[in-house]
């Protein structure tokens, strides 16, 4: 309430929790009912976790109609009443996570299942530390079925060709950058550098570490809220679909992390420029559960488009050291910062479920001491190694039957998961390209 206190201006809130596919689902509430909320949180059906991309029960369903729809807890997260600066009138945003009403935690909530895994490796006294980067686009969709780079505010021009690490593209946007980062101060989330990307209107915005993974994936969810609705006050689009323009490269979300042990030391650092045999363990596993993980890093029908050779995105399951074209990249660094980046995930990510599976993937490998085949060199396109799902099909498939991810993920939520994205697969297949680029834009 001290925020709240602060802030006598704001007269409503937004309660939010994020669903499987990482949608904000909640409720906005006159900020004098903050006491009861704080205290005794507030009610949804279980089923609005398990949505589709459309905000449709999934049908047949255990959750709907068979169960009557019953109401699951939302009680407030670690992180508190914060703002929403993209919206006009001042307003509180508190984030939600779903329990049981005897206070379980609720199998099917995203948030729970990443703390799940963090609970794993504080039994085995490690702390993972994480950091992720954000690629987004941002798009001017003011003409149904062609979509544009955005003329700049400052010169009303608009820039088509890639301008991979130009300083010309970030001032361009200078205003609305300098928005976005005074807003991620006010929110709390750690925002670092920005590049432009490899494609017209792509840039990227480094997230720092941190010894929490609830708290990074927290960040990285709430950034996602915060470039759409801002760029909306811009007149234009901010997206993390993961490939909107078919001839540019995607968006990605990629993932650093190392593991620090009881002391403070990071597990990964052996004092060699190779790194310890834990890293190489939490390499192996993180490769093992692959390609059951692609759904998680690639959920919707247009994640595909990015997944393809040449495109700065991997094919396939295999590491290396310093070398962007692999699936796992060990980056060059001092020893106390050895660390992984996966560069699977798509931008379109719910990062929860990317986070979970990605850090319980590495404790699989390291609990059972798995060893990892050689780091590949050069092209990891050229390389004849085993490929991730090709298809969204194939990837449901995977997700489903794979020992790994059953590890990692409670059961529920795996068969939620699966049901949800066959019955989007299932509508996805009427939509043309059109709606398809409409669905997406600003819902992922």
């Amino acid at each position: 309430m001290d925020w709240l206190r602060d802030h006598p201006e704001v007269k409503t809130i937004r309660v939010a929790a994020a669903d499987l596919n990482g949608v904000a689902r909640g409720k906005r509430i006159p900020a004098r009912f903050a006491d009861k909320l704080l205290t005794e949180g507030t009610k949804f059906p279980y089923s609005v976790l398990n949505m589709d991309i459309w905000g449709e029960d999934v049908e047949n369903s255990p959750l709907v109609f068979q169960a009557g729809d019953p109401d699951g807890l939302l009680m407030p997260t670690e992180r508190g009443f914060m703002p929403m600066p993209w919206l006009d009138a001042p307003t509180g945003l508190l984030p939600l996570w779903m329990f049981h009403p005897d206070g379980r935690p609720y199998d099917g909530c995203p948030r729970q299942a990443l703390a799940r895994v963090v609970e794993r490796y504080k039994a085995a006294g490690l702390t993972p530390v994480v950091a992720t980067e954000l690629e987004f686009f941002l798009v001017d969709d003011s003409q149904s079925g062609h979509l544009q780079v955005p003329p700049s505010p400052r010169s009303g021009k608009r820039r088509t060709g890639a301008e991979t690490l130009s300083l010309r593209a970030l001032d361009a946007f200078d205003k609305f950058f300098t928005d976005l980062y005074d807003s991620c101060e006010a929110m709390d989330i750690p925002a670092d550098t920005a590049i432009s990307e490899a494609a017209p209107g792509q840039f990227e915005i480094n997230l720092m570490h941190q010894p929490d993974p609830l708290k990074a994936a927290d960040d990285a969810w709430l950034f996602k809220l915060l470039v759409k609705g801002l760029a909306r006050r811009y007149g234009f689009a901010g997206s993390f679909m993961a490939k909107p323009y078919h001839l540019f490269n995607g968006s990605g979300m990629h993932m650093h992390f190392s593991v620090l042990d009881r002391n403070g030391d990071n597990i990964f650092d052996d004092g060699t420029d190779a790194g310890s045999d834990r890293l190489r363990h939490a390499v192996a596993g993180c490769l093992a559960a692959m390609p059951g993980s692609t759904l998680v890093f690639a959920p919707h029908e247009n994640s595909y488009d990015r997944l393809v050779p040449n495109a700065h995105a991997p094919t396939g399951i295999g590491w290396a050291y310093e070398n962007r074209t692999s699936a796992i990249r060990i980056p060059s660094s001092g020893p106390k910062a050895r660390r992984i980046e996966h560069r699977t995930p798509g931008g379109d990510v719910n990062p929860y479920l990317t986070t979970a599976v990605i850090l319980g993937a590495a404790l699989n490998g390291l609990e059972d001491r798995a060893e990892a085949p050689a780091p590949i060199s050069g092209n990891a396109y050229d390389h004849p190694l085993e490929q991730l799902p090709a298809d969204w099909g194939a990837a449901i498939d995977a997700f489903e039957a794979s020992p790994e991810i059953r590890r990692i993920l409670p059961a529920h939520l795996i068969e939620n998961f699966v049901m949800t994205k066959r019955q989007e697969a299932h509508y996805m297949a009427e939509l043309s390209d059109e709606e398809t680029v409409e669905l997406y834009l600003d819902t992922v």
